[in-house]
């Protein structure tokens, strides 16, 4: 039996690519990439949920990355799932993490989109709706009641 671990996202880096050269000269770069989903409720009500995935790229791409993207940039990327297993350095017991290593990727927007400061989704203003229209959904999100486990 056969399996297949490929992984396709657009999101937006929630932080500055960290860069680390090993021993033998392979770079590797490393950050936060943040995908939404917008839906509405039974109730009517529009939602927004945020997914946080770290990422890893190697090589050529991580010079790439590490050069042309920062906080906010938009990023196409392709990969593959990767599970991480270690020991807590403060002997909690064993520690895990699921991060996607990437295969290929693409830049999205424009070069002056990289320049601008990333606007946070709680603070952007949304031009269809009231100010109070907008304080509400900023109350309304992430309630305890809303996860489905």
């Amino acid at each position: 039996m056969s399996s297949f671990n490929r992984v396709t996202l657009i999101g937006n880096l929630t932080r500055d690519p960290q860069v680390k050269h090993l021993p033998n000269s392979l770079v590797i770069a490393e950050f936060g990439l943040a995908m939404s989903r917008r839906f509405r409720t039974q109730g009517g009500e529009d939602r927004e949920e945020v997914c946080f995935v770290d990422c890893t790229a190697f090589g050529k791409q991580a010079q790439v990355i590490s050069e042309y993207a920062r906080k906010g940039r938009q990023l196409f990327i392709e990969g593959r799932l990767k599970y991480d297993v270690w020991e807590d350095k403060s002997g909690h017991g064993k520690r895990s993490k699921l991060s996607v290593v990437i295969e290929n990727f693409q830049f999205l927007g424009s070069r002056e989109d990289a320049a601008k400061p990333p606007q946070r989704a709680e603070t952007a203003e949304l031009p269809w709706k009231s100010e109070q229209e907008q304080l509400k959904d900023k109350e309304a999100r992430f309630q305890e009641a809303d996860i489905p486990f």
